[in-house]
C-alpha cells in the first residue's frame, strides 16, 4: 500500500575504475498507474467516473544499482522517470506524481504536461565492523521522515545515516537529514494525486533548516519490536516516537506514542498515541483494530514532514492510517477506529479496510470538515514479474455547521496499479 540513499556519490562514481567494480546488480520497473473519481460535491456539476476530466494516469519508470567499489565499500544509484504518455487532454486530465511541469501549447483542454526524470538516490556506504555509513541521496524510513512509496515517483533525502548493531539484537541509529524532494507541488495539469515529489523532483532544504534524528530498535525479546526515536527539526520542534510490537503465535498487539515540541512561541504541544490489536492465521488471514487519538491543541499534526505534514495529505506511520486519503488520520483533535481484513483466494491477496475519523482540534470553525468515513477493497496478484492491483476506495466527509457549496459529500475512486518488475 500506498508503506524500509548524494550527488558526491554520483562524482565518486564517476571517476571509479570500471574495472575495479565488483558484484555489479542491476533492477528496474516499469509502472502504470490509472484511477478515476465520482465525486458529489455541494452546489457543483461533476463528471461521472471515467470522464476525461475525472480520471489521472501516469506511466514510470525506476533503474536502480549498486556496486562494491572496494573491500567494505559500496555505492549505489537510481533514477527515476515518470510520463504521462500524451494521455492528458485525451483520456485523463489529471496525473499522479507531483514531479511534472506543463506547457502552454494553445489547446481548449489544457496545457500540455512534460515528462520529468531524476535521480533519487546517488549513495556510497561503508563498513566498520558492526557499523554501516550510508552518505548522499537516500530512500529513509523514520517514523516522522520517510520515503513515501504507494505513488508512481517517491521522495527521498540527502544526508548521512549511520547504523550501528554492538549491542545484541539491537541497532542504534543516527541521522542527519539536509534535503528532501517531498515538498510536493499542486500547481500541475487537473488534478495531482499525491504531494509526494517535488516539482522536476527538485531537492531542497528539508522543512527548514534541516534535522537530526537518533533511534533505537530493540529486539531482544523476539515476538517483540521496541522502537524510540528523537528528531532535532532545526528551528521547528523537538519530537519523540515511541512503538512496541507483539507478534507472538499469531496475536498481534502495538502500541505508539507521539510528542512534536514546536519552537513557534505560544505553540501547544501535538501529542498522539495509537492502540492496536490482531490476530493471524496461517494461510486464512489477518485481522486487525486500531484506534489513534491527536491531542486537539496541537498545531503541527503528526504526518510526515517530509511531505508537508497533515497541510498537503501527507501519509502518517499511526496504526489507523487510511488507506487512500491521507493526511486525515494524524491531524489535530482527530480520533480515528480502523478495522482491516487480509487474506488470500485462488492466488489473489484481498484486502477490506473500514476507517472512520471523527476530528475536533480546538477552535473548530463552521464549514470545517470534521469527520471522514473509508472503505477501501483492493484486490492483487502477481503474474510472474507483473504486479496488478485494482482498488475500490468510497470516502464520505462531514462539515460542522453542515456543507455549503464546493464541499465534497463523498468521493468514490476506481483505481489500476501496473508494475513489471525486471
Amino acid at each position: 500500500m500506498k508503506l524500509a540513499k548524494m550527488s558526491l556519490a554520483a562524482a565518486l562514481l564517476l571517476g571509479a575504475n570500471v574495472y575495479a567494480l565488483e558484484n555489479v546488480k542491476v533492477n528496474g520497473s516499469a509502472s502504470l498507474f490509472y484511477g478515476s473519481d465520482a465525486v458529489n460535491t455541494k452546489g457543483v456539476s461533476n463528471a461521472d467516473m471515467f470522464d476525461k476530466t475525472a480520471s489521472y494516469a501516469d506511466a514510470g519508470i525506476t533503474l536502480g544499482a549498486t556496486a562494491d567499489l572496494t573491500t567494505g565499500v559500496s555505492a549505489g544509484a537510481t533514477f527515476q522517470g515518470v510520463s504521462t504518455l500524451g494521455l492528458e487532454n485525451n483520456l485523463v486530465s489529471g496525473v499522479w506524481s507531483g514531479a511534472h511541469t506543463t506547457t502552454a501549447n494553445g489547446s481548449s483542454y489544457g496545457a500540455q504536461v512534460e515528462d520529468a526524470s531524476f535521480f533519487s538516490e546517488a549513495w556510497i556506504a561503508g563498513t566498520f565492523g558492526k557499523t554501516i555509513a550510508k552518505v548522499g541521496r537516500q530512500a529513509i524510513d523514520t517514523p516522522l521522515a520517510f520515503t513515501e512509496t504507494w505513488n508512481i515517483t517517491t521522495n527521498t533525502f540527502e544526508g548521512i545515516v549511520v547504523v550501528n548493531e554492538d549491542i545484541p539484537d539491537t541497532q542504534v541509529v543516527g541521522a542527519w537529514i539536509g534535503t528532501s524532494n517531498g515538498t510536493g507541488d499542486d500547481a500541475n495539469l487537473g488534478s495531482n494525486i499525491g504531494n509526494v515529489t517535488s516539482v522536476s523532483g527538485k531537492f531542497n532544504t528539508f522543512v527548514t533548516d534541516g534535522a537530526y534524528a537518533v533511534g533505537v530498535v530493540n529486539n531482544s525479546f523476539a515476538p517483540l519490536t521496541a522502537k524510540a526515536w528523537y528528531y532535532d527539526v532545526t528551528r521547528v520542534a523537538n519530537a519523540y516516537w515511541l512503538q512496541a510490537d507483539l507478534d507472538m503465535d499469531g496475536i498481534l498487539a502495538g502500541a505508539q506514542y507521539v510528542n512534536i515540541n514546536s519552537d513557534a512561541t505560544g505553540a501547544k504541544d501535538d501529542t498522539a498515541y495509537g492502540l492496536m490489536l490482531g490476530y493471524s492465521m496461517k494461510d486464512v488471514g489477518t485481522l486487525k483494530v486500531a484506534y489513534s487519538s491527536v491531542d486537539k491543541e496541537g498545531t503541527l499534526g503528526v504526518a510526515n514532514l517530509a511531505t508537508r505534514g497533515q497541510s498537503a495529505g501527507a501519509a502518517s506511520q499511526l496504526y489507523t492510517e487510511m488507506w487512500w486519503w491521507y493526511g486525515t488520520v494524524s491531524q489535530t483533535g482527530a480520533d480515528t477506529i480502523a478495522v482491516t481484513a487480509e487474506t488470500t483466494v485462488s492466488e489473489v491477496d484481498l484486502f477490506l479496510g473500514y476507517y472512520t475519523c471523527d476530528i475536533a482540534p480546538t477552535g473548530i470553525t463552521a464549514g470545517t470538515n470534521n469527520k471522514v468515513d473509508e472503505i477501501a477493497f483492493t484486490a492483487s496478484k502477481s503474474f510472474g514479474p507483473l504486479d496488478s492491483t485494482v482498488a475500490l476506495i468510497h470516502d464520505s466527509f462531514g462539515y460542522k455547521g453542515g456543507t455549503s457549496t464546493g464541499d465534497n459529500e463523498d468521493l468514490t475512486s476506481f483505481q489500476v496499479y501496473l508494475t513489471y518488475n525486471f
